[in-house]
């Protein structure tokens, strides 16, 4: 977030040191006022193509085995561009490269999740999905199995068929 800031400011700088050798070099006949206006401008464009560009450039950065599943895009009122094209500000990864099964429950995975968010610390919560009954227990607060490795009825929540996780998660065995 930091050094997003001084690229902000960076890109004020340089856009008004542009804007200030074109005055001088048109003889100072444009506005005193275009260089800060240029300058907020630019701040504004730059903050606005790293708003854009952060799904991608972070989506690009992930290792092997962690599948994007769902994406959730923005829309706000003090960004009204936002209306016309929403961004990404976070999603879910399944990390489908450690996935755990258990040959005595084969409709059943234990995957990783890792929730991205924009301005959000990476978070990590261990999930199992049961792809016949369409359900999902989080084990973030630990879990009581069974000695055959099942879970108490108490812990599963009703998921959609189409839920794009859960989907991501039995379509990767």
């Amino acid at each position: 977030m930091f050094i997003e800031l001084i690229g902000v400011f960076m890109a004020g700088i340089a856009v008004a040191g542009v804007v200030m050798l074109i005055n001088i070099a048109t003889g100072r006949r444009l506005p005193k006022w275009i260089i800060p206006v240029a300058a907020g401008l630019a701040m504004i464009g730059t903050t606005i193509s790293n708003e854009y560009s952060w799904y991608d450039r972070t989506a690009g950065n992930l290792p092997d085995g962690l599948t994007i599943a769902q994406t959730v895009e923005d829309q706000s009122f003090y960004r009204p561009w936002t209306y016309a094209y929403p961004f990404v500000e976070r999603f879910v990864a399944v990390d489908t490269g450690t996935m755990r099964t258990n040959p005595a429950l084969p409709d059943q995975r234990m995957v990783d999740l890792y929730f991205f968010g924009r301005w959000s610390p990476i978070s990590k919560g261990p999930v199992v999905f049961d792809c016949a009954a369409n359900r999902r227990a989080d084990l973030i607060d630990g879990a009581d199995f069974a000695p055959d490795g099942s879970l108490p009825e108490d812990a599963w929540r009703a998921v959609a068929p189409d839920d794009p996780v859960l989907q991501t998660t039995c379509k990767a065995a």
